[in-house]
């Protein structure tokens, strides 16, 4: 049975497997020369060549330059071939859609962003953002779709790709949002909640450390995104993290969701523009007063800003949010125990008057233990992160996770993938 046939029919040889370990090395960067290979792998110096040039065969390496000399003849470095197909990524988000292109090494190439109300509904969301995807298509080089990732805010079901009960996103709940675009590319597809792809954006800054991490979100809502060890944790169902929709002690708030008192509605974006526009009217002066005076909208961006600006209503709003987020994150340091905080959203642009009420809420409730080699810092906070965190998605779903499942078929096919 030749190597293709036995990938084809799921045989696992050694020469499968160690074809498929050499080019995923190369891939990471953990080898790039054939002696580095060989001492890694412990495979002998012919083999390593034969798996080598089966898998510069197959397209999915290619030599690159010499390598430094270790006192005998240079060795030729090895490139994984990152151009040989490019990956979609689609982030929507409660007031904007931005999609973009990625090689296969996770490099944005080409974006767009556009404001969009998520309440408009999938059908017509969708149709925007494909459209938006194949103009990006078109002006850019032809190279295959190898696979689609999306990015929604709300909790989502990953093994179906279907939002669940999604509070801000009416309509939605168990659309197919998978099939819509496995039919538009005819390419592998996966959905996440997009504070999970923000946390994958993270760990794309940290590659060296198998990362414990979370990722909290505070913008118009909030959430939270986990890293074990580097690998996102979804939970049974994929509702890990959701700490927008926590109870607030002695808090009676009706919430987005329905339910009372969450999290959310005491200290996400929207429930700080409602509490600013309850203050204005009870006679709040300063420069959201001002704003609001002139007819400019309230935002959760502008009252960060004005916070930064020392308007005294922005900064007990900010601090309020702060303090409340603080207190739980403190409960999930205290189960979770992360050695890295991330917080990132339109609310954090207020900077250390925010992030400095989390850092005192989380050490004044959190355990002496769980906090020795805590840091609690600011997300990058490009608009580039979500478009970032998707390509590492789908990355890690192809490489990681699906590899051996299509590999001799040279890339990815929907078949190939959901098979097992």
């Amino acid at each position: 049975m030749t190597t293709e046939s036995a990938l084809r029919f799921g045989a696992q040889t050694d020469e499968v497997t160690s074809l498929l370990r050499i080019v995923n090395m190369v891939r990471t960067g953990e080898a790039t020369t054939r002696p580095e290979i060989g001492r890694l792998t412990g495979l002998g110096r012919g083999v390593v060549t034969q798996r080598v040039e089966a898998a510069i065969g197959m397209g999915f390496l290619e030599d690159g330059d010499f390598g430094r000399s270790s006192g005998g003849r240079a060795p030729r470095t090895l490139r994984f071939r990152a151009d040989r197909g490019q990956i979609v990524v689609c982030a929507l988000g409660a007031l904007h859609i931005r999609v973009g292109l990625a090689s296969l090494d996770g490099e944005v190439t080409a974006k767009l962003h556009q404001e969009w109300d998520i309440g408009r509904g999938p059908a017509e969301t969708l149709d925007a953002a494909l459209g938006m995807i194949d103009e990006l298509l078109a002006a850019g080089e032809d190279r295959p779709v190898w696979a689609v990732s999306v990015g929604v805010p709300g909790p989502v079901d990953f093994e179906s790709g279907s939002p669940v009960a999604p509070p801000i996103m009416p309509g939605w709940n168990g659309f197919d949002i998978r099939r819509r675009f496995e039919q538009h590319f005819d390419a592998p597809v996966w959905v996440d909640n997009d504070v999970n792809l923000l946390a994958l954006a993270e760990r794309a800054h940290r590659k060296d450390e198998p990362v414990d991490l979370i990722y909290c979100k505070v913008g118009s809502g909030i959430g939270a995104g986990l890293l074990s060890r580097g690998r996102i944790h979804r939970g049974a169902n994929g509702a890990a993290g959701d700490i927008g929709h926590v109870r607030v002690r002695d808090s009676d708030v009706v919430c987005r969701c329905g339910k009372v008192g969450c999290l959310e509605a005491e200290a996400g974006g929207w429930a700080m523009v409602r509490d600013a526009h309850r203050a204005i009217e009870a006679g709040a002066s300063g420069t959201l007063g001002a704003a609001a005076s002139r007819g400019e909208p309230i935002t959760p961006e502008s009252i960060s800003v004005g916070a930064m600006d020392g308007d005294a209503l922005a900064i007990s709003l900010v601090q309020r949010s702060a303090r409340l987020v603080g207190e739980a994150i403190a409960a999930l340091v205290n189960m979770f125990n992360p050695g890295v905080i991330v917080v990132g959203g339109s609310v954090s642009a207020a900077g250390e008057i925010f992030l400095a009420e989390i850092r005192q809420r989380v050490y004044e409730l959190s355990l002496p233990l769980a906090t020795r080699d805590l840091s609690i810092v600011r997300s990058f906070g490009d608009e580039q992160q979500p478009l970032r965190g998707g390509a590492e998605l789908a990355i890690e779903q192809l490489f990681d996770t699906t590899f051996p499942r299509w590999f001799a078929d040279g890339q990815p096919t929907i078949d190939g993938i959901r098979s097992s």
